[in-house]
C-alpha cells in the first residue's frame, strides 16, 4: 500500500508513452456502495483493528479524486508545492467543465486542500450540489521547500545532486525545507483515512494536487515507492477510488472526457 511522489518523471518521454492506462479503466464507474471483497494484506492505510468474518459486506466510501485546474506555473513547468498559485483562465474553464461532468453524481461532501487552486476547483463542483467546500491541509501538495518557484531547467542547473536524488525517488530524500516521500505518504494516508471514514456508503469529492493523486494511485494499486510512474495526473481528470477499513481500491483513472483539449500531466511526480 505504500505510495510515493517525486520528480523522476519530468523527462522528455511522456509517462503514458511507456505504459498507458487502458481506456476502459478511464471510463469505469462505481459499483454499488456495499460490496463484498476479500481483505487485502497491505500495511499502511486503513487497516482495521479486527478483521470481519470472511464474506462480510463492507460499507465503502466512494472517492472522486481530482487534481486542481491548470495554473500559469503548470504551463511553465514551475514547481508549485505549497506556494499558493491561483488557477489561470483555462484552469477555471476546466473547473466549470468538471462541475458539469459531475452534475448528476451523488456527492455527500466536497473536500479540498487549503491552496486556492484546489479550493476554486472544488468550489465549482460544490456550487452545483449546494455544498460548501471543506478545507483540509492534509490534501496539500508535497512541500518542495527551496525548489518551489523554479523550473526544471533551473533546478537541474542549480542543484544537480539534489535533482538526481529526486529523480531516483529516494524515499527519505527531502528538498531543503521540504517533505520527503515518506512524510508525504504518512500525511496522505492519515488524511484519506480520516475523511473517508466519515462517509461510509457515500461518495465524496477530494480535490488535491499531482503529488497527492500520485500517492493515491500507488496506495490503491499497491505499487512500490520507487516504481516508475505510468499513469496520468491530468488537471481536473476524474479518478475513482473505493475506500474501506481494508484499504483503497482503484475503480477508474484519468477520465478527461469532459475536457475537449485534454490537460497537462504533472511533470514533478
Amino acid at each position: 500500500m505504500l505510495g510515493q511522489v517525486c520528480g523522476a518523471d519530468a523527462q522528455v518521454q511522456s509517462p503514458l508513452q511507456r505504459n498507458p492506462v487502458p481506456s476502459v479503466l478511464k471510463k469505469a464507474r462505481f459499483p454499488a456502495a456495499c460490496v463484498r471483497f476479500a481483505p487485502q494484506s497491505c500495511p499502511g492505510i486503513g487497516r482495521a483493528n479486527s478483521q470481519p468474518p470472511p464474506g462480510t459486506p463492507l460499507q465503502v466510501t466512494r472517492i472522486l479524486a481530482v487534481r486542481h485546474g491548470e495554473t500559469a506555473w503548470n504551463k511553465d513547468t514551475r514547481i508549485q508545492g505549497h506556494t499558493d498559485i491561483a488557477l489561470n483562465d483555462h484552469g477555471r474553464w476546466q473547473a466549470r467543465q468538471l462541475a458539469q461532468a459531475l452534475r448528476d453524481e451523488p456527492i455527500a461532501a466536497c473536500y479540498a486542500s487549503d491552496l486556492s487552486r484546489a479550493q476554486e476547483t472544488a468550489q465549482a463542483v460544490a456550487d452545483r450540489h449546494g455544498h460548501q467546500v471543506d478545507v483540509h491541509i492534509g490534501l496539500r501538495e508535497r512541500s518542495f521547500g527551496s525548489f518551489e518557484g523554479q523550473t526544471w531547467a533551473e533546478l537541474q542547473a542549480a542543484n544537480p545532486v539534489e535533482t538526481s536524488a529526486w529523480r531516483k525517488r529516494l524515499p527519505d530524500f527531502a528538498p531543503p525545507g521540504g517533505e520527503s516521500l515518506l512524510q508525504l505518504q504518512a500525511r496522505v494516508v492519515a488524511t484519506v483515512n480520516e475523511l473517508a471514514a466519515r462517509h461510509a456508503g457515500e461518495q465524496v469529492l477530494m480535490v488535491a494536487h499531482g503529488g497527492v493523486l500520485d500517492m493515491l494511485y500507488r496506495l490503491a494499486t499497491r505499487l512500490d515507492l520507487q516504481a516508475p510512474r505510468s499513469w496520468e495526473l491530468t488537471n481536473t481528470a476524474v479518478n475513482r477510488l473505493l475506500w474501506s477499513p481494508e484499504g483503497l481500491s482503484l475503480v477508474g483513472w484519468a477520465d478527461t472526457s469532459h475536457l475537449q483539449e485534454g490537460g497537462l500531466d504533472e511533470p514533478t511526480t
